[in-house]
């Protein structure tokens, strides 16, 4: 069992930048792929960016590349999401999810454990 709690969300203006973190419990973070997700209202979940259990290995959704960065702290128990150049669009409740699987996956019934969610809102 892996609960995770996301922090870091807040309302900020086109261009600005926030640092999202989701702690973990439990002893086996690193055995756990982390992802992060994102649910505007009336939209679907959907993928943001991912990363191994190690950390050498790192995807994101094209809409991101570039402007977010994802990492993770095994010592910490904790994984991030840098986001820079935030845009309007970038507004919604993001989630972090944790799967036992080795390979990064992207789509949401992959992960087994999530959050609470954070809401993030840009303002244009």
């Amino acid at each position: 069992q892996v609960q995770l709690v996301e922090s870091g969300g807040g309302l900020v203006q086109a261009g600005g930048s926030l640092r999202l973190s989701c702690a973990a419990s439990g002893r086996t973070f690193s055995s756990y792929t982390m992802g992060w997700f994102r649910q505007a209202p009336g939209k679907e979940r959907e993928f943001v960016s991912a990363i191994s259990r190690s950390g050498g290995s790192t995807n994101y959704a094209h809409s991101v590349k570039g402007r977010f960065t994802i990492s993770r702290d095994n010592a910490k128990n904790t994984v991030y999401l840098q986001m820079n150049s935030l845009k309007p669009e970038d507004t919604a409740v993001y989630y972090c999810a944790a799967d036992r699987s080795v390979v990064i996956r992207t789509y949401p019934t992959a992960y087994d454990y999530w959050g609470q969610g954070t809401q993030v809102t840009v303002s244009s």
